[in-house]
């Protein structure tokens, strides 16, 4: 009896099943191996078990996806299934299906390193202009040969270990179909569970933030999910929920992104123009004078312009991102737009009426122009700096048009042009515009695949064990050279120039690999006229939300606007926070302490200064910890209903 039962359909199903399970498990192996630095230092043996608990859970749900089609064809009642050539295409569906699912999670393996989740169906639309995508893929396929030898050995797994079922056992006959019949209406609430997650009636349908609750911190998700089960149950899903945490009058009084009445003080100097730049993967690890503890004090960074010009700005001793991909970045610091749930460009809200600096500016007078050396419809940069205000964009089609520079020789074959050259064609564009300005410039070259113009391949070292590290030296040289030369325009001293990151990138110590460390940026402040103070503020929050807020201060508006951040000279420190979405994990950082919040309850709360490596959870200990979840749910609700509502202007 158990023979023909192994080799029946319904035997021959649950070994391939099986061994989908064994493959997909190896998987998360190779995933964990490739980000061994993120996760290995906080492992234990009940860590691990929950999370091979998890696992399974949501292999399990992703298996059944897969595998639908296939498993219906094995059950379904119909004695002509049992012909050779049937099953001889079975295998190959079989195989195929579950291999592109194994591609999936071997490719995240790599782009987690950027992201710090698992991809959702979001990444094609992040990836959908970019015309190199196929070279870039390419690429990682030589540099992770590794994981190409992986995947072909899987796929070897699931075509070897497949079993056939074997025609001679059945009878065909009324027993037949009555078998077939029952194991098809078995599979069918079977697999509804597995699928759900749960057997639980009137629980909803697992989501990827569940797989939170298998671990101590969100990034550690990203090992229990598998990227098969993201990127379907984030297919034709709404970013936006607005939850009722409170009723609108008491969410209103708990935190509105409103900002009613704006500073105008001495450090108000209305007429200045302004220059952004925001520095790619500037992670601030990077920088040795904002890490005097790191290596024992003798940590000396890879930016030393940077470190030269924070000397004469103000800057922050805590200050973050407010997502991680470049994506994320521009709402943020030019709209006072967090990341939340999903990449604002890649949303419906995207088509809201919004506000940026760009376009507040521009209704003083100001001309302002948008610098980035990719192609222009590049990320969606060039669409949303239009949308917020910004009169002119300059990007590579411009640049190759300028007969001062080398044009796609100064290319770096996969993003944009070299940084170097790139800032200096901003300076020449700059210097044709209408003061009071507004330039804001997004350089490239300090990303993967981590390369260096070929005249420096042998001056920059790949110093400190990242090949990050030899881009932020070539970013800083590219940066000291825009400086040296701006100070000579006339337009310098009349100008405020701020400096931040995107996002960070790879790290090397343990403080910034943690949930917060992760979006550990610098945030700079100069005035080359002294109007500033220098000095390091090591009470205040900063976060890229900020920027607009404080930049308006500094040039004396007067009038609302709206944005998810405060001005950091005229706010009290106590009042300061950041924000940050960590894979379904909202995390709220106020004073010393950081909350982590579910959607529907506080996980974690830390005393980040004291303990910077995360290590003591002190949820439901502190007596602050109401006050920040109640303003951090009203945080979230407003976003939301913003978003839903069109309501992104302060007089909506």
């Amino acid at each position: 009896m158990w023979k023909k039962l192994i080799h029946s359909n319904i035997g021959a199903a649950l070994l391939n099943m099986l061994v989908a399970y064994l493959v997909f498990m190896l998987s998360r192996v190779v995933f964990f191996a490739e980000n061994w630095s993120t996760f290995a230092p906080y492992m234990s043996w009940p860590l691990f078990k929950s999370m091979m608990h998890g696992a399974l859970v949501f292999d399990t749900s992703a298996l059944l996806y897969i595998n639908a089609l296939y498993l219906v064809l094995m059950l379904l009642p119909f004695h002509i299934k049992e012909r050779p050539g049937f099953h001889k295409g079975l295998k190959w569906l079989f195989v195929i299906t579950n291999a592109v699912g194994l591609a999936m999670n071997l490719m995240d393996s790599v782009y987690f390193q950027y992201t710090g989740r698992r991809s959702t169906v979001s990444v094609f639309s992040e990836f959908s202009a970019e015309g190199n995508i196929t070279s870039i893929i390419l690429t990682e396929f030589v540099n992770h040969w590794y994981l190409v030898l992986a995947f072909v050995a899987m796929v070897f797994i699931l075509w070897r270990c497949y079993t056939k079922p074997r025609l001679e056992v059945y009878r065909f006959g009324s027993h037949y179909y009555l078998s077939q019949l029952i194991a098809l209406l078995v599979m069918i609430p079977l697999a509804i569970v597995g699928i759900r997650g749960s057997v639980t009636a009137g629980t909803r349908p697992m989501t990827i933030s569940n797989a939170n609750q298998f671990v101590n911190r969100p990034v550690e998700a990203s090992v229990v999910l598998n990227t098969p089960f993201s990127m379907i149950r984030s297919v034709g899903k709404k970013a936006f929920v607005t939850p009722d945490y409170m009723p609108t009058g008491q969410m209103e009084a708990t935190y509105s992104p409103v900002h009613n009445h704006p500073v105008v003080d001495a450090y108000s100097h209305p007429g200045k123009n302004v220059v952004i730049l925001i520095v790619e993967s500037m992670g601030k690890e990077y920088i040795g004078s904002l890490n005097p503890d790191l290596d024992g004090g003798r940590y000396k960074g890879y930016m030393p312009f940077i470190d030269s010009l924070l000397t004469q700005s103000v800057t922050f001793k805590y200050s973050f991102a407010n997502g991680r991909i470049s994506m994320d970045a521009m709402p943020s610091i030019l709209s006072g737009l967090p990341m939340m749930v999903e990449p604002f460009f890649l949303t419906p809200a995207s088509l809201n009426d919004v506000d940026g600096i760009s376009s507040i500016l521009g209704r003083e007078g100001y001309s302002s122009a948008f610098f980035h050396g990719g192609h222009n419809i590049s990320m969606g940069f060039s669409a949303y700096a239009h949308s917020i205000g910004y009169e002119r964009y300059y990007g590579l089609d411009e640049y190759c048009k300028s007969p001062k520079y080398g044009g796609m020789d100064d290319f770096d074959g996969k993003w944009a042009i070299w940084d170097e050259p790139f800032l200096q064609f901003t300076l020449d564009n700059i210097h044709t515009m209408k003061q009071p300005f507004l330039a804001t410039v997004f350089t490239a070259s300090s990303h993967h695949p981590y390369n260096v113009p070929d005249r420096y391949r042998d001056s920059l070292k790949n110093e400190g064990g990242q090949p990050i590290h030899k881009c932020v030296r070539y970013t800083d040289l590219a940066l000291r050279r825009f400086f040296e030369r701006a100070s000579r325009e006339p337009w310098y001293q009349n100008t405020i120039f701020v400096l931040v990151a995107d996002h960070t990138n790879q790290s090397s110590h343990d403080v910034y690999k943690t949930d917060l460390g992760l979006y550990s940026i610098p945030i700079i402040f100069y005035t080359p006229d002294g109007s500033l103070q220098p000095r390091l503020d090591e009470s205040a929050i900063a976060q890229q939300t900020d920027i607009t807020p404080t930049l308006l201060h500094l040039l004396g508006y007067n009038k609302p606007y709206l944005a998810f951040g405060n001005d950091l000279l005229g706010s009290d420190v106590d009042n300061t926070w950041a924000f940050s979405y960590n894979g379904g994990i909202y995390q709220l950082v106020k004073g010393d302490l950081m909350l982590q919040f579910d959607g529907e309850k506080t996980t974690a709360v830390y005393r980040f200064k004291a303990d910077p490596l995360l290590k003591e959870n002190l949820v439901g200990r502190l007596p602050e910890q109401q006050g920040m979840e109640q303003f951090l749910k009203a945080l979230i609700q407003q976003y939301m209903s913003r978003m839903n509502d069109n309501r992104l202007l302060p007089n909506k």
